[in-house]
C-alpha cells in the first residue's frame, strides 16, 4: 500500500524534476538564430497565404457552376 502511495507522490516530483532541468538547460536564441527562426514562419505564412489563396481562387468558380449562380 505505502509503495503505490510512494509511486504516487513519485509522479509530480519526478515531473517537477525534470521541468526545471530542462529549462535551466534552454538558452535565449541569439540574433543570428532568432532571424533565421524568424524568416521560416514569414515563408510559411507566405506558403500557407498562396495556397489559401489558390484554393479560394479555384472555389469560387466551380462554386458557381456547380450552385449555378443563385
Amino acid at each position: 500500500m505505502s509503495d503505490q502511495i510512494q509511486e504516487f507522490l513519485d509522479i509530480p516530483r519526478d515531473f517537477f524534476k525534470e521541468g526545471t532541468q530542462f529549462l535551466n538547460r534552454c538558452t535565449k536564441p541569439d540574433r543570428r538564430e532568432f532571424i533565421k527562426i524568424s524568416q521560416a514562419v514569414g515563408v510559411g505564412f507566405l506558403v500557407m497565404g498562396a495556397v489559401g489563396y489558390l484554393v479560394k481562387l479555384i472555389h469560387i468558380p466551380v462554386n458557381n457552376v456547380l450552385v449555378g449562380g443563385a
